[in-house]
């Protein structure tokens, strides 16, 4: 097994690092919320497996075997499944970060109306690109979801620190993104998306993160408030 099979694994591995050595974890006292941001994490985990194991299978993305070590589950490169958890790890842990360090930081109806005026592109952007798949279905998805939060009317009061968590994170993200369709580590079909791409990364996969990052965020927000155990 050549050394460059292991790239994507690599990058997995450094963006779970970066959490390490920027110190995180330090302040957000993950022994008392690990218990609640498990579920979340599975919850979003077993969504998104399912998600790109069907994407994977049809097409709408491929991996290069030059950049993987060609171990798979459920026909998903195992470097895949561990870029999940890791970013959703990651991200839970930077939010619990960004809720002590901004913690006199809240902006609750501004990120709001932010909200609103997103869920309206989200939604359109999913009804103009409906034939193309990989665009319909992620912006579908997202709109479906965001919309729930935002008319449930519960996490009003989180979605500033979910706001500073998501571009916080999104940076280092964008740099691992950005260097697997660059190699390419992985290829997308550009008949199903909507053809914009930025740094090499197609826009659906913002939507992709932030999906996943509020999924996580909402369920921990929801367990961590009621205290089930």
């Amino acid at each position: 097994m050549e050394f460059k099979q292991f790239t994507y694994l690599i990058l997995s591995l450094a963006l779970l690092l970066l959490l390490t050595l920027t110190g995180p974890n330090k302040t957000a006292r993950f022994r008392d919320t690990f218990k609640y941001m498990l579920p979340g994490i599975l919850f979003s985990f077993a969504i998104y497996i399912i998600w790109g194991t069907r994407f994977n299978q049809i097409g709408i993305y491929t991996f290069n075997p030059e950049y993987i070590t060609g171990i798979n589950l459920w026909n998903l490169p195992i470097e895949e499944w561990i870029f999940l958890f890791v970013v959703s790890f990651v991200s839970l842990q930077m939010y619990n970060w960004v809720k002590i360090k901004f913690a006199s930081f809240e902006k609750p109806n501004v990120f709001l109306a932010v909200s609103l005026v997103l869920l309206i592109i989200f939604g359109l952007t999913a009804y103009f690109f409906r034939q193309r798949l990989y665009a319909f279905f992620t912006f579908f998805l997202l709109s479906v979801y965001f919309g729930y939060t935002i008319f449930r009317n519960r996490f009003k009061k989180h979605y500033t620190k979910f706001y500073i968590t998501y571009f916080i994170v999104l940076i280092p993200v964008l740099l691992v993104k950005g260097i697997l369709t660059a190699l390419p580590v992985v290829t997308y079909n550009n008949s199903v998306t909507i053809g914009v791409q930025l740094f090499n990364i197609p826009l659906e996969d913002f939507g992709y993160f932030f999906l996943l990052l509020l999924m996580n965020i909402s369920i921990f927000e929801y367990l961590n408030e009621r205290r089930f155990f």
